[in-house]
């Protein structure tokens, strides 16, 4: 598929059908998030994979919220939950070629390790369209966090950013509503050309 046409296709989709996915496609995706930018290639992401019916059906207790709202949620045949590790960037910074002597967090002016995480989940999205596929992503609630780190053996210092959803789009996917497009703001509104306000 064209770039563009990446690009302008990509949108959340909550409605799938129950296909399976090739093993291709799957890997595709997969192997694309490592290929996204990392401050001093840190790399301080991870990706758990659920393919297995059971371990969906044990995803989508603790993201029952989403699933209510879009039901046919539940029939993506693969999960990605990206999760980012704030340790691996504080680590590499502490090395010599950085020149910095400790591991403060104070130096960060944002955390990177949930933007490149989440630069991390954008290329999956993107690929997915690629292969045709619809994704969506969206958050765990904050109190599901603990529970489901627990029972996924996920460690304490990974910390769950959000899940990616991804599968064969149903037959029937709404338009995007006119109300979106119009919500969409103009590239004049968020561009400022050489100084604020241009």
């Amino acid at each position: 598929m064209d770039y563009e046409q990446v690009i302008r296709r990509r949108r959340m989709v909550r409605d799938y059908t129950d296909e399976p996915l090739a093993a291709s496609c799957v890997e595709r995706v997969l192997a694309s998030a490592p290929r996204a930018p990392s401050a001093g290639f840190s790399q301080g992401w991870a990706f758990l994979a659920l393919s297995e019916p059971e371990d969906r059906a044990r995803f989508w207790t603790f993201a029952a919220t989403q699933a209510e709202h879009s039901p046919s949620m539940r029939n993506a045949p693969l999960v990605v939950v990206s999760l980012s590790h704030k340790n691996a960037y504080l680590d590499r910074y502490a090395e010599p070629d950085k020149g910095w002597s400790d591991r403060a967090e104070s130096r960060w002016p944002a955390p990177y390790w949930d933007i490149d995480t989440g630069m991390a989940t954008l290329l999956m999205l993107l690929t997915a369209v690629d292969e045709g596929l619809g994704a969506c992503f969206f958050g765990l609630l904050p109190d599901q966090l603990i529970p489901f780190r627990e029972a996924f053996g996920i460690p304490a210092s990974y910390l769950p950013i959000g899940a990616t959803t991804v599968g064969h789009r149903a037959a029937v996917v709404a338009p995007q509503s006119d109300r979106i497009a119009q919500r969409r703001r103009p590239i004049d509104d968020v561009v400022h050309r050489g100084s604020w306000g241009r």
